[in-house]
């Protein structure tokens, strides 16, 4: 009798662990956060021209390998103008999320698993970084555009990247 209730206690624990919500590190797959490119200037500005060109090499920036499953972008022109060339690529609809909450926006992202790339702004990138397990970057300032910060399938392994023509073999997971 005790070692039936034992077998049936060790089975109940592991069917509710498996249930359980764990703040731990996101599914298999790579998350891309990025501000979004260069834009005008105003309260929901497009993109500069440049920003535009920009864009376009985003289009091109992802290897085989890396190319996202899921586009997360906010409701601002400028984020969803950032990544439309990709998402119209990969034939992806780009998934809004608020801004104002982090905490939404990682679990949406962990819960959609595979690879995935986030276009926040410069006050919200860092916190993002941070809340999908990577080390915090510093703060972005208005001129930076173009970084792209890589979280690893095992978070905590952060790596800045920048959006080139011919980024290195090795950064893009080709």
């Amino acid at each position: 009798m005790c070692y039936m209730l034992r077998t049936v206690s060790v089975f109940l624990l592991l069917a509710l662990s498996a249930c359980a919500t764990v703040d731990g590190p996101i599914p298999p797959g790579q998350v891309f956060v990025m501000r979004h490119l260069q834009a005008e200037s105003g309260e929901d500005p497009a993109l500069t021209e440049a920003g535009r060109q920009q864009a376009q090499l985003l289009a091109d920036w992802f290897g085989k390998s890396d190319k996202p499953n899921a586009i997360f972008v906010t409701r601002f022109r400028r984020s969803q103008e950032t990544a439309a060339p990709l998402a119209a690529r990969l034939r992806i609809r780009p998934i809004l999320y608020d801004p104002s909450n982090n905490d939404a926006l990682t679990e949406a992202v962990k819960a959609k698993g595979g690879n995935a790339l986030v276009v926040g702004h410069s006050n919200t990138v860092p916190d993002i970084v941070e809340r999908l397990g990577g080390a915090r970057p510093a703060q972005i300032q208005h001129h930076e555009h173009g970084d792209i910060w890589r979280v690893s399938e095992r978070g905590g392994t952060v790596e800045k990247l920048r959006l080139e023509k011919n980024p290195p073999r090795g950064k893009r997971g080709d």
